[in-house]
């Protein structure tokens, strides 16, 4: 079974009429051959002076505060569609962000900052808060990555952000063991180190490999445990050029089919979490969320030819 172009169609309405502008606008780069550059100018729309970024761009928090978790999505959003040039406004600005060392403790950044606590936000994101997602290496090791691939090579921050990238692969590839939020932190910092042509100053090869192994070990090993908030193949694999996929190709493959008969009435994917608070905000950060499962869930199934690429083309 493969997703059909009236499926295909029906998921593309339902973005149309629930997506918030930063998705809209990510929606139409991967399927419809929108600009990259109008990602930038939604992004925009939650960056604060400072360069760092709020207003739920990270939509289980709704603080207006810059806080690093927030940058950090930013950042991955930025690196989702290939942006390359360093000069544009966005870059700059969160380059300057990190460059003023707000929200720092010692080389890394905050997980959660205090701010979060005024305004509706996931228990996660709670000071109090014991997630697993909480480490040094979240987000700490997308900024560092986000320096590595954009900051001047002649800059302190730059000199800064090797120094991070040194000090957290030393110690990852120390005691690798860690959960699923942490690991792909250090998976964008391997392909930020990649982007940036850096393998042979950062131990790549050994980050690489240390990765693979704890992808393999972090994948629940099938369907029976992917209804629930798990680490299933596609959190690691998006294509097949992803670490991992060669020891895993058959659960990834077996989950393509899982995605196509888990959509809900409405054609999308319900979330597999909640707040159990601030229920009318998180009403609405739910919808931004499925948004975002969407679009990933799309690319998923497009990268390994479970719908035509033809049909990116049926709705411009």
């Amino acid at each position: 079974m493969d997703l059909s172009e009236q499926e295909f169609k029906r998921i593309r309405n339902w973005v149309y009429r629930n997506a918030r502008p930063v998705d809209l606008a990510r929606w139409k780069f991967h399927f419809e051959k929108g600009p990259a550059d109008a990602v930038l100018s939604a992004l925009s729309a939650y960056q604060n002076e400072d360069g760092g970024f709020a207003h739920a761009l990270e939509a289980d928090s709704w603080n207006p505060c810059s806080a690093p978790i927030q940058t950090a999505n930013a950042v991955e959003k930025l690196l989702e569609i290939h942006w390359e040039d360093g000069s544009h406004p966005v870059i700059q600005g969160i380059l300057q962000y990190l460059d003023s060392g707000a929200e720092v403790e010692g080389t890394t950044w905050k997980n959660v900052v205090e701010s979060n606590n005024i305004y509706p936000h996931a228990p996660w994101w709670h000071t109090s808060s014991n997630s697993t997602a909480h480490s040094m290496f979240n987000p700490t090791a997308i900024l560092a990555g986000f320096i590595l691939k954009y900051a001047d090579r002649s800059s302190r921050l730059y000199q800064r952000g090797i120094e991070i990238a040194r000090e957290l692969s030393a110690f990852f590839l120390t005691d690798p063991g860690i959960e699923m939020h942490p690991l792909k932190c250090i998976v964008t910092l391997i392909e930020c180190i990649s982007d940036a042509g850096l393998q042979e100053q950062l131990p790549y090869t050994r980050l690489q490999a240390a990765a693979v192994d704890q992808i393999t070990v972090l994948i629940k090993r099938g369907a029976g445990e992917w209804s629930g908030y798990s680490c299933r193949p596609s959190v690691f694999i998006q294509s097949p050029e992803s670490p991992g996929y060669a020891g895993n190709a058959a659960l990834l493959h077996e989950e393509l089919d899982y995605l196509l008969q888990t959509r809900n009435e409405e054609g999308v994917w319900n979330l597999t979490w909640s707040w159990d608070a601030f229920e009318r905000e998180f009403a609405i950060s739910e919808n931004w969320w499925k948004t975002h499962i969407v679009i990933e869930n799309v690319l998923l199934l497009r990268a390994f030819g479970r719908y035509s690429p033809s049909l990116t083309n049926s709705c411009s």
